[in-house]
């Protein structure tokens, strides 16, 4: 089984087509809000549509002012529409020393990238963010 949370157009995208693609069928849950359908900065530019493109298990920081890794005090992982509260009010705060990253498949859990993630960011503290208290959502899971 897979559970994703796609927060943007083009990996919502990736994600359908994989499933399609695949010569094997496996149940897949999607649980994007429809917010994100709509929702501006979700948007994705048509060259992330295109060949060689494919479904993105996470996002890596994409703050073009973050601070070198070794800096970096927090980590914060999170899923969904979350991300873009999170990301604006880091950017509201200026706050240049938390890297966000964004887990777009929740199971099966991307171990592999998420460690490497992890391997960059030595000196920070590790958090989950979700919107749901602790009892619900993925905070038990992850």
């Amino acid at each position: 089984m897979q559970v994703v949370n796609a927060t943007t157009a083009a990996n919502y995208f990736h994600l359908l087509r994989r499933q399609m693609r695949r010569s094997f069928r496996k149940p897949l849950v999607v649980v994007a809000p429809k917010k994100l359908l709509k929702y501006a900065r979700a948007n994705s530019d048509i060259e992330e549509f295109g060949e060689g493109q494919r479904f993105k298990k996470i996002y890596t920081d994409q703050n073009k002012t973050l601070v070198a890794s070794d800096k970096v005090r927090k980590v914060v992982f999170c899923t969904g529409q979350v991300y873009y509260d999170i990301d604006n009010a880091r950017t509201k705060e200026n706050q240049n020393e938390v890297a966000v990253i964004r887990v777009e498949q929740l199971c099966p859990f991307p171990f592999k990238q998420v460690n490497a993630e992890l391997q960059k960011y030595k000196n920070a503290s590790v958090q989950w963010v979700q919107e749901e208290p602790q009892n619900q959502g993925c905070w038990q899971y992850v």
